[in-house]
């Protein structure tokens, strides 16, 4: 797998993870028993902790991408054609 290659997969498993991971932990205030303020939306997170979320999927997505790497660099899958 080539270096461009490589970081496109990273990119790609990385957005797919962070968007499987983002409503792990989510609260509304209606949820959590506080007001909701003028101007939020009621269904807004009281604390989305994204932080915490991209650390989470990184960490998953470099799991993911050795994986991938495994799999391509040793020809168990081929993208090339015969």
């Amino acid at each position: 797998m080539s270096v461009l290659a490589g970081i496109v997969v990273f990119v790609i498993v990385w957005w797919l993870v962070f968007f499987t991971t983002l409503p792990w932990g989510v609260r509304s205030p209606h949820e959590a028993g506080l007001p909701v303020e003028p101007g939020h939306a009621p269904s807004a997170p009281v604390r989305p902790r994204l932080w915490l979320k991209a650390a989470v999927t990184t960490a998953i997505t470099a799991v993911i991408w050795i994986i991938v790497y495994i799999v391509i660099d040793r020809d168990w899958v081929s993208f090339r054609t015969p």
